[in-house]
């Protein structure tokens, strides 16, 4: 943004823009908006992002974002820690728990496979789901990718390099729309998704 009469407010202001979505303008509505805030509110929020910088940890168990060395959901013994639901990221984690129609744990990749990106199955946390999956451990691996060319090629590429261990994999059904984000589908369309998965071979069968 040009014409700003600060060098640092216009610093700032490019930090925000780097943000997916945060256009120009809105990113010095942030700024004009944090300066307002009063001294203790700018400090904790200074704070917030000093702990996140310096405090936040990826689960050893399913790379979920954590304050702990083992997320929550890894830790709490009540979860079914022999189904595995595969995301791409943290935001699908909670999308999913929202519906809760889910009891299992998590594998977050990171990611997902898209050539065109440069993001390959080496860029992805993928090898240590296939160590899991051949730990022989697991009654069921889920594969709750984006429904899109990126998000099936992960889902084929997983499926190729675990289909001989003795588990069962599977697929949210399509009840959410070609091309869409899980982050974006309503909760009960989602919820009925994952009651309604589908064995994965069926899908391979088909296409």
């Amino acid at each position: 943004m040009d014409n700003l009469s600060s060098k640092l407010l216009e610093n700032a202001v490019m930090e925000f823009n780097r943000l997916q979505g945060v256009g120009k303008r809105s990113a010095l509505r942030m700024v004009l908006n944090i300066l307002n805030f009063s001294e203790s509110e700018k400090e904790s929020f200074i704070e917030a992002f000093r702990a996140l910088k310096d405090d936040i940890h990826y689960c050893k168990i399913c790379n979920n974002i954590s304050d702990n060395e083992i997320c929550p959901i890894c830790a709490n013994p009540k979860r079914n820690h022999a189904i595995i639901c595969v995301v791409q990221d943290i935001r699908d984690i909670i999308a999913i728990e929202n519906t809760r129609q889910f009891n299992g744990i998590y594998h977050v990749l990171g990611g997902i496979i898209s050539p065109i990106d440069g993001i390959g199955p080496d860029d992805l946390n993928m090898y240590s789901l296939f160590e899991k999956a051949k730990a022989g451990v697991l009654e069921e691996i889920i594969l709750a990718l984006p429904t899109t060319i990126e998000g099936d090629t992960t889902n084929y590429f997983i499926y190729k390099n675990i289909e001989d261990c003795d588990l069962k994999i599977t697929t949210i059904a399509r009840g959410i729309s070609i091309g869409d984000e899980l982050e974006y589908a309503d909760e009960v369309t989602l919820g009925r998704s994952l009651k309604d998965r589908i064995d994965f071979e069926q899908i391979t069968v088909r296409s």
